[in-house]
């Protein structure tokens, strides 16, 4: 067996081993939510029904997973998303989630409403969770900062152009967020009134040059017991 065919070989192996442990994952978190909770599956896997963006332009599906992507050409001015067609308040979000190029970070939006910026009409204001480049908390187009990872948690936990595990539990004014098994936040914000239902938002940040984006899983919860199921001890 010549070199080239062994290392493909092996690239497939380990794509296959890493794609069933993501599977397993996914599974098992679904089997710990608790029976209280009510289950909705944001991502059908193979389309994006359910969802409102700039889909032609920015979003697509392939191998059950979602794919926010700009050439440096097309680069968003402002921040896009593509965000549910439902709103949600109280939830408990399960998913994988990948920055495969740029350096810039993305998020989850929530507790707000999509507003058009720069001719945008899928612009965010609310609140976001910020991965991987940049940690923290936005209120975005409001207190822009709120929560920052000061003490480098988040940057430990997670990986820079590999898979992310993540749990978001949101129940207002409260948001945790568990990054690779390991809680990196948790935050209450001062004022509640903001925390209101809104769509959930994927984000493909403002650019100018090529970005890529994944997301999958995006295992939703709603009214979740105040508990987390993917911090491991």
């Amino acid at each position: 067996m010549s070199i080239r065919i062994l290392v493909t070989v092996l690239t497939v192996l380990v794509a296959a081993s890493s794609e069933a442990a993501d599977v397993a994952w996914l599974r098992k978190m679904n089997q710990k939510i608790p029976a209280s909770e009510t289950k909705v599956r944001l991502f059908n896997a193979q389309t994006l029904d359910g969802w409102q963006g700039q889909k032609e332009k920015y979003w697509t599906v392939d191998g059950g997973t979602i794919i926010g992507s700009n050439t440096a050409g097309n680069a968003p001015a402002a921040s896009t998303y593509l965000v549910t067609d439902k709103p949600y308040k109280n939830f408990r979000l399960i998913f994988e989630s990948k920055l495969v190029e740029s350096e810039m970070h993305t998020g989850i939006a929530f507790w707000g409403h999509t507003i058009e910026m720069q001719g945008d009409p899928f612009s965010y204001k609310g609140h976001l969770v910020m991965y991987p480049s940049k940690y923290g908390f936005f209120d975005l187009y409001g207190r822009r900062s709120i929560y920052q990872d000061k003490d480098g948690v988040a940057q430990a936990a997670g990986r820079q152009h590999d898979w992310n595990r993540m749990e978001i539990l949101a129940i207002a004014p409260r948001i945790r967020h568990v990054i690779n098994g390991k809680l990196v936040a948790d935050w209450t914000d001062p004022l509640p009134e903001t925390c209101v239902a809104g769509p959930i938002g994927l984000q493909l940040h403002s650019n100018k040059v090529a970005q890529e984006v994944h997301w999958k899983g995006l295992l939703l919860t709603e009214n979740p017991e105040d508990l987390l199921i993917s911090v491991e001890e």
